[in-house]
C-alpha cells in the first residue's frame, strides 16, 4: 500500500515532477530538479513524509525522511 505522504521526484520530458506516491499525475512540473526538491520537502515536512530523488536514469539517488521522528534510526 503506498504512502500518500511520500513524493517522488522524476525526470519529465517538460521538466522535473513532483508525484505523490500513488498518483500517476504529477503535482506540479518544475523547470530544475532543486526547485522540485524544495517543494516537496516542505510539503513533507509539515505532512510527515519521504522525498525520493530519481536521477535522469531513473534509479533513486537520495531519500529524505521529514516530519514524525524515525523509528528505526541508524546505528553509530
Amino acid at each position: 500500500m503506498p504512502n500518500r505522504n511520500n513524493h517522488w521526484i522524476t525526470q519529465r520530458e517538460n521538466g522535473w515532477a513532483d508525484i505523490r506516491e500513488g498518483n500517476q499525475r504529477a503535482t506540479k512540473i518544475y523547470d530544475t530538479q532543486l526547485e522540485a526538491f524544495y517543494a516537496a520537502r516542505e510539503i513533507a515536512r509539515h505532512e510527515g513524509g519521504e522525498v525520493i530523488i530519481t536521477g535522469t536514469n531513473g534509479l533513486i539517488r537520495e531519500r529524505n525522511t521529514y516530519g514524525k521522528p524515525d523509528h528505526c534510526p541508524p546505528k553509530g
